[in-house]
């Protein structure tokens, strides 16, 4: 027989065990999601309910039911102005490292102590730290949206402290020589690219999207307007930049104005839309055939380990070292944020440092030939 109370009901049931139901605020009368060993717990988890109903904190129970999965992938297709690659990003960090673990775990029922489990399980099966990082950033948006804006959940369950920070290892910065050493060794048709991505600081899918009318040799001026990205399936895309202040006027060297003059000359067909690097049969670099062509040029420059974008990272290094400033920085790198600007800035302050070190000693040597002691001065002040 039920048990009468001020809010909710509780019954025993055949079994023994106790059963407690309430009417929610939609007026619908809603059973809790388990059964209770005492008639107390089943009290004290009604009057949790009533506390929660009263402070405006409630959630239906029955909207958090959507697994997991089948959230995220709608997450992902609803996101509007997403890259391509992003998407791909997103799509394969779902199917690899999200899916197979949680994907049928419901919403409702994802807590903290769960997703601290399916971190370790990722990290346990292989998975690199870099791509655990970027896994747990996407169920962190995915569940942000389900918290804020859809209102299916009570709270984000995310909540682990430094999970989603990415400790990348700091790559390679190859000198001028070597650039010049890489430039020289690669296939000629590509020298530029080496010769751009080193001084222009331009990144690979931005060289691919150049077109002759973007080169303005008269004013040294390279104009990044457009970006060339392969998907998975090979296909070539052309999208806006990374962000809006990926558009941008990149002012060259003097000296690479003839190269890019020569480039054009033996190259480049004539007319405006003409693209500035293609291979040999017309077809444009892809990531996967430059791949090869880069590592032999690399190998016989001797820098067996350096990616292709880490001469962009050699070029942001050697504008911050002519004093650039942050903003000018991020202008010429064609980031809307100040993060990575400040990482060369402070690789230039270190740079400072040493360089006063180096004075400090000559002044030390100087004054030790001359018998003068250190912090005195060998004239008089005048009166």
């Amino acid at each position: 027989m039920s048990a009468r109370r001020r809010f909710g009901r509780v019954r025993q049931l055949p079994s023994g065990r106790w059963q407690a139901r309430y009417p929610g605020p939609d007026g619908l009368l809603r059973t809790a999601p388990e059964t209770f060993a005492t008639k107390g717990d089943a009290d004290r988890w009604l009057a949790a309910v009533e506390t929660d109903i009263g402070r405006g904190d409630w959630a239906d129970p029955e909207v958090g039911l959507i697994p997991l999965g089948e959230y995220a992938a709608t997450w992902i297709e609803e996101r509007p102005n997403l890259a391509v690659r992003t998407v791909e990003l997103y799509r394969g960090l779902l199917r690899l490292h999200i899916d197979p673990y949680i994907g049928r775990v419901m919403l409702a029922e994802l807590t903290t102590a769960r997703v601290r489990r399916w971190r370790k399980e990722l990290l346990d099966a292989g998975a690199s730290s870099v791509t655990v990082a970027k896994a747990y950033r996407l169920l962190k948006a995915v569940m942000n949206t389900a918290y804020l804006d859809d209102q299916l959940v009570k709270a984000n369950p995310c909540t682990i402290r430094g999970a989603g920070k990415e400790d990348s290892p700091e790559r390679p910065i190859a000198t001028i020589a070597q650039a010049l050493a890489a430039a020289d060794a690669i296939r000629p048709r590509y020298r530029l690219m080496v010769l751009l991505a080193t001084f222009g600081s331009l990144r690979f899918a931005e060289m691919v999207g150049l077109q002759r009318g973007d080169l303005d040799l008269d004013k040294g001026v390279v104009h990044v307007r457009r970006q060339a990205v392969q998907t998975n399936s090979g296909q070539i895309l052309e999208t806006d930049p990374k962000s809006a202040a990926g558009k941008r006027r990149v002012v060259v060297p003097a000296f690479l104005v003839p190269e890019i003059e020569a480039h054009l000359r033996q190259y480049v067909r004539p007319a405006k839309s003409a693209w500035v690097f293609e291979g040999p049969k017309g077809a444009r670099p892809t990531r996967n055939n430059f791949h090869s062509i880069w590592a032999k040029a690399r190998n016989a420059a001797g820098i067996p380990d350096l990616h292709l974008h880490d001469l962009r990272h050699t070029g942001n290094t050697l504008a911050a070292e002519t004093g650039a400033i942050l903003r000018e920085l991020m202008e010429r790198m064609g980031h809307a944020s100040t993060r990575a600007a400040l990482i060369y800035l402070h690789a230039r302050e270190e740079r400072g440092h040493e360089i006063a070190r180096g004075i400090e000693k000559m002044v030390k040597k100087a004054r030790k030939k001359k018998g003068h002691a250190e912090g005195t001065t060998t004239g008089k002040e005048p009166a």
